[in-house]
């Protein structure tokens, strides 16, 4: 029997603008101290942004930026007698969208710019383009995975 009681996932609402699940994860992620209206007009003026610097449609710069930040996978310590090892392990694929999502804030936040709005819009076109440190990140990750995949038979 398990030890681990079954997480009932809450329903994420769709964001007001694009009606789409991704973007009301996204602006929850944002969202500091319960302030939804600042993470709303963070997130829709970076998408303006993204509108009238490249012409594309701003949902698709952002799922293309979302897909090239997914990783597909990672490293997870193992006990195994006396030893930790970095066993490289899939992600499951709502981790994975969570972990893009985090990883493109993070890298908005920690760039050098004006207002988060247009360090949240470079960061995004620069995911979509497959650059930035969002995607490094992910490089970063799966470099690891590959570097400890001799340990994968310690995977559960």
């Amino acid at each position: 029997m398990p030890r681990r009681p079954i997480v009932l996932h809450k329903k994420i609402s769709y964001d007001p603008r694009f009606h789409d699940v991704v973007v009301g994860r996204f602006l929850n992620i944002l969202m500091n101290d319960g302030k939804k209206s600042t993470a709303e007009r963070v997130c829709y003026g970076a998408f303006d942004l993204i509108q009238s610097k490249t012409g594309n449609e701003p949902l698709k710069v952002f799922q293309a930026a979302l897909g090239n930040v997914k990783p597909v996978v990672e490293v997870k310590s193992r006990r195994v007698g006396g030893a930790s090892y970095q066993v490289p392990v899939e992600i499951r694929p709502v981790r994975q969208i969570a972990l893009a999502l985090r990883w493109i804030k993070q890298s908005a936040q920690a760039r050098a710019g004006k207002s988060m709005q247009e360090k949240l819009a470079a960061e995004l076109i620069d995911a979509a383009n497959n650059a930035g440190s969002a995607v490094r990140k992910r490089d970063e990750t799966h470099r690891m995975a590959e570097a400890n995949r001799a340990f994968a038979h310690y995977r559960w």
